[in-house]
């Protein structure tokens, strides 16, 4: 059944740290008494490695990770994952395919919010015909989570970011932000205050933005 609300988490760019703004996300919610299900639509990684994205989502919301990420959109290779696929000789995922394995694959019982965190960034490949802007626009994503760093090329990379999700609402949250850094703070007030866009730089703001209307938080 489809979550109250669906939240697609994305990011400027690849390690900025869309998975552990996510995890935690999830967390707080969670910790709030907010019910949360996580959904990466397909994973990329290096063969080998011990902990994926959806292992992380699963640990912070609960859920095995292949109920996060069905088994066969895994890709052992470090490229996009349309492009991974290609890589292993498999079918790459089409977008169409992607948003219906997502909606088909919510929990029975409805949840509160429904986060879905996409490969890469904005406009990353995740499907032969579509980018996480088209994923979050094909899911009718209600809002997205932006994930920027809080330095230098912040301002610009967010504005393209934002222009490219419309006409989903995006939330920017400023990962790694410094109080004491000056230039940190700039970028902060320049997107409030020039681009009237919504920005947090701290888990638990970002949490009580998320949770939909009518949700008593503990």
């Amino acid at each position: 059944m489809r979550p109250r609300q669906v939240v697609v988490v994305t990011g400027t760019g690849t390690e900025i740290g869309k998975t552990w703004v996510a995890a935690r996300l999830i967390a707080s919610l969670r910790g709030a008494g907010v019910t949360v299900a996580a959904r990466k639509p397909a994973q990329s990684f290096e063969a080998g490695e011990p902990v994926t994205d959806a292992d992380v989502l699963a640990g912070a919301s609960g859920e095995a990770p292949d109920a996060v990420c069905r088994p066969d959109r895994w890709y052992p290779v470090p490229m996009a994952p349309p492009m991974a696929a290609q890589a292993l000789g498999l079918e790459p995922p089409s977008l169409g395919g992607l948003v219906g394995e997502i909606e088909d694959g919510w929990p029975a019982e409805q949840v509160d919010v429904g986060i879905v965190e996409g490969a890469g960034g904005v406009a990353s490949p995740q499907a032969t015909d579509g980018d996480t802007a088209d994923l979050a626009r094909g899911l009718r994503a209600d809002r997205a989570v932006l994930v920027a760093d809080a330095g230098l090329g912040t301002i610009n990379l967010v504005r393209l970011s934002v222009a490219a999700m419309a006409p989903i609402p995006v939330l920017v949250f400023l990962n790694r932000f410094e109080p004491s850094d000056g230039l940190h703070r700039a970028n902060r007030a320049w997107l409030e205050e020039r681009d009237s866009l919504g920005v947090v730089v701290e888990v638990e703001a970002l949490s009580g933005a998320i949770s939909p209307p009518g949700t008593t938080r503990r």
